[in-house]
């Protein structure tokens, strides 16, 4: 069996946006590199036009390079295996995969299956939110993990205490890899759903919301984080640049929510948020 691998060359800072993207049209596998990144999907079974479209519009924004060939079938987790190395966030987190041994010396030890779902904790916003975990007090709390991908966000919720987390996204590999992920963590109490926060029902308000995915989405949905807070609970979001901080504030303001603080990464950011 064959695939077709698209080879994108570009800036560390468009990487992680650039593959979620390339996801929607229908590429399945991911493996990032020095340069960029390579995608794969099975033979043709893609969205050849949506993909020129992303790629004119990057190419307004930075520099970057799209290139197609044709590959055999590989064996992705062995692949993984020869490039995933552990994440260390603050000396007290090691997110890790399953043949690393693990290391007594953090106090949180996730084990996160390396497949392409988004979230491995490599990239800067992932490191930030569960940077931003650590501060949190979730001990009996309820927690939404919107777009979850690997799940990561929520296994670290229920190392932190939380009581339930309800996590979903709208990649149906994530919905996968996330159960798996939530399954080896040994916690049965973390939900996983497909589909966006406007198309689900919650059965209770939350203390907690973590929203990781870009800046576009959370602008969108940010009247929902609102709705599904209770008062004083804690939002905090990442997936955007330290310049989109003043839209998503002046956003945030106007639903009802206050900064608690924001974090800055590698011109990455997150945002603490609190309901009025």
């Amino acid at each position: 069996m064959y695939h077709t691998r698209l080879v994108v060359i570009c800036e560390p800072d468009f990487s992680e946006i650039l593959m979620a993207e390339i996801a929607e049209t229908g590429f399945d596998t991911f493996m990032e590199n020095d340069k960029g990144f390579e995608a794969y999907v099975e033979t043709e079974n893609f969205d050849k036009q949506m993909l020129e479209a992303i790629r004119e519009r990057y190419s307004q924004q930075t520099s970057v390079v799209f290139y197609q060939d044709r590959i055999q079938k590989k064996n992705w987790n062995e692949e993984w295996e020869k490039n995933y190395e552990p994440v260390i966030v603050d000396d007290q987190c090691i997110i890790r995969a399953s043949f690393h041994q693990p290391n007594k010396q953090y106090p949180y030890d996730i084990v996160i299956t390396p497949k392409m779902s988004f979230g491995t904790g490599h990239h800067a916003t992932t490191y930030l939110m569960v940077k931003n975990q650590l501060d949190i007090d979730h001990t009996n709390k309820r927690v939404m993990d919107a777009g979850c991908g690997t799940a990561v966000l929520s296994v670290m919720a229920c190392k932190r205490g939380a009581a339930f987390v309800d996590s979903f996204d709208i990649d149906a590999w994530s919905i996968e890899n996330g159960k798996e992920n939530a399954e080896v963590n040994n916690f049965q109490n973390i939900r996983i759903r497909q589909g966006k926060i406007s198309e689900l029902k919650f059965d209770e308000p939350f203390d907690i919301i973590l929203a990781n995915i870009n800046k576009n989405i959370l602008l969108l949905e940010m009247p929902y984080y609102f709705a599904y807070l209770k008062p004083g609970a804690l939002l905090l979001l990442s997936g955007f640049y330290e310049h989109d901080i003043p839209d998503l504030l002046a956003r945030a303001e106007k639903e009802g929510l206050s900064k608690v603080k924001q974090v800055v990464h590698e011109t990455w950011a997150t945002l603490l948020l609190q309901r009025k």
